[in-house]
């Protein structure tokens, strides 16, 4: 099968398209023939190798995580899945090192749920990783109906997803972004603030009383302007800043969680969550995603198409 291969650590040029050996369907997993793989920053972290003292990564390297495809085979011990099943997932292994930028992967059935029938293959591809994020950061701090959720980097990948789930969970949603993201933003149904200088403060003028959550998808000074404006400091979860936790917050490390990603297919089966592919690449140019991913400014998703 053909496979996008890293075999040293570095950017994007390390990467290579080339022939590799087809995995097996072994116990606990089932063998996907990709037809989508969503690319996120993460990814050329790893390929960077700026995550080996957080993750297992092994060389060479398969990058890739989030996928969208057809079970091909199952292994001796599956009954979750059948062969011809629509699936999608985050597949984070113990070991990283064949991931989902290929023709096909092996996959363990805890990394999977069935695809959203609404949502087509690259679209369900460029879900997983940041609506489980989104999802589980928003648990995290309880945000619920009826409160006030501040969203650092509404636009990108994780931010849209989590502006979409707290809005059906009844959530008002204010969201930063550059100002060419604002009408991408009230579409979510969110409310758009600049971010930068002053942004506390135009939080407060649409928030006079303040927020009850804030999520932090960017890092930089976005905890510390969540803290001006939180009623409760504790209220604030970060996807990029360990430091959080000094000021009694959260961070959260995203996990593979099977029942997770269901609630996401049902979210978007209901029509309350999208995922805008803001490009779509061929599986050869992974370099070219990855650079593209590394600029920090996409709207919405990367996705590889496979098959």
């Amino acid at each position: 099968m053909q496979a996008v291969v890293a075999h040293r650590h570095g950017g994007p040029d390390v990467l290579e398209l080339t022939g590799v050996e087809r995995p097996e369907a072994g116990p606990g997993s089932v063998l996907v023939r990709v037809k989508a793989a969503g690319v996120n920053p993460v990814d050329w972290h790893v390929v960077a190798g700026h995550l080996n003292s957080v993750l297992k990564v092994s060389l060479p390297l398969v990058p890739g995580f989030d996928v969208a495809g057809v079970v091909e085979a199952v292994g001796p011990d599956v009954t979750q899945f059948a062969v011809g099943d629509e699936v999608f997932g985050y597949v984070r292994t113990r070991e990283v090192q064949y991931g989902t930028y290929a023709e096909f992967v092996a996959a363990p059935v805890e990394t999977l749920a069935r695809k959203p029938a609404a949502l087509d293959w690259r679209e369900s591809a460029g879900l997983p990783l940041v609506g489980l994020t989104a999802l589980q950061a928003l648990d995290r701090v309880n945000a619920g109906a009826g409160e006030t959720v501040l969203v650092h980097a509404a636009a990108g990948g994780v931010g849209s997803a989590a502006v979409q789930i707290a809005v059906a969970r009844g959530a008002r949603v204010i969201g930063t972004a550059s100002e060419r993201n604002h009408d991408f933003l009230r579409s979510l149904g969110a409310e758009p603030v600049v971010y930068g200088d002053g942004l506390a403060e135009r939080v407060r003028d649409l928030a006079p009383e303040g927020v009850d959550v804030a999520f932090d998808c960017i890092g930089g000074d976005a905890v510390a302007v969540s803290q001006k404006v939180l009623k409760d400091p504790s209220r604030v979860v970060s996807i990029v800043d360990p430091q959080v936790a000094q000021v009694g917050g959260h961070h959260v490390f995203t996990q593979p969680v099977p029942a997770d990603l269901a609630v996401l297919a049902e979210l978007a089966d209901s029509g309350r969550l999208g995922v805008h592919v803001d490009q779509v690449l061929p599986l050869g140019d992974a370099a070219e995603a990855l650079r593209l991913s590394r600029a920090g400014r996409v709207r919405g998703k990367i996705v590889l198409d496979v098959g």
